[in-house]
């Protein structure tokens, strides 16, 4: 039992390691950090209850965790092919594709969140 919760305990680590490794050497993940900062006090300043901070921690959490994988597929795409290669610029495009989506759909959530406070 000791060993499985010292395996527990490392991988939960190597995840937070993971989370730092993005944001120290990731700009998009930054940026994306510097918006939600953005909407972090502008919810502080509106006075968001509850049910609408939830809704906004889990759309952050919905583009970051997005990117982070984007992330992870141009890594992998680049360490294949370090070279420009059309199928692998294929991937790397859907790849990115799917975070415009997300962030598309998460702007309209966010919309649809503050337009009562501000409106």
């Amino acid at each position: 039992m000791l060993s499985f919760i010292s395996t527990r305990f490392k991988r939960v680590l190597t995840a937070i390691k993971g989370m730092f490794l993005l944001i120290k050497t990731e700009a998009s993940i930054q940026s994306h950090l510097l918006i939600f900062s953005f909407f972090i006090f502008l919810g502080f300043y509106v006075e968001l209850d509850v049910n609408d901070w939830i809704k906004q921690i889990m759309i952050f959490g919905f583009i970051i965790s997005i990117e982070a994988i984007n992330t992870g597929i141009e890594k992998i795409c680049d360490f294949i092919k370090p070279d420009y290669n059309k199928r692998i610029g294929f991937i790397k495009d859907i790849s990115a594709g799917a975070v415009s989506f997300a962030v598309i759909a998460s702007l309209i959530a966010i919309v649809l969140i503050y337009y009562p406070y501000l409106f």
